[in-house]
């Protein structure tokens, strides 16, 4: 019998929505402060009612082999057993900003005169 392939669910934050992908691998990248995420996989059970929402996860990483999601922006990561729809959700009032960067700019601090 063969060892069955992990399955995980990964929420983050991106440009004020909330996208949940279905992937097998998920690890942290090499890139400081990334998390690569790899082997997207999306539900083929429904191919008669088809989900807007996961059409465009699938057109929007069509041609994607492997993807690199800040830190910061990651929200969970859940290993699951089944797979559920991919989707995007808007942002609601219970998710907070960590903040990005200490950096602003228009900042004066640090600059020498």
């Amino acid at each position: 019998m063969m060892p069955k392939k992990q399955l995980y669910k990964i929420s983050f934050y991106n440009l004020d929505k909330i996208y949940e992908v279905y992937a097998h691998q998920v690890y942290q990248s090499d890139l400081y402060g990334f998390v690569t995420i790899e082997g997207l996989t999306f539900d083929e059970r429904s191919k008669v009612v088809v989900d807007p929402g996961e059409e465009k996860l699938k057109s929007e990483f069509k041609q994607v082999k492997r993807f690199f999601v800040p830190m910061h922006a990651i929200i969970r990561i859940d290993e699951v057993d089944k797979q559920g729809v991919s989707k995007i959700s808007e942002a609601g009032e219970n998710v907070a900003h960590f903040p990005s960067s200490v950096y602003s700019p228009g900042n004066d601090r640090g600059k020498k005169s």
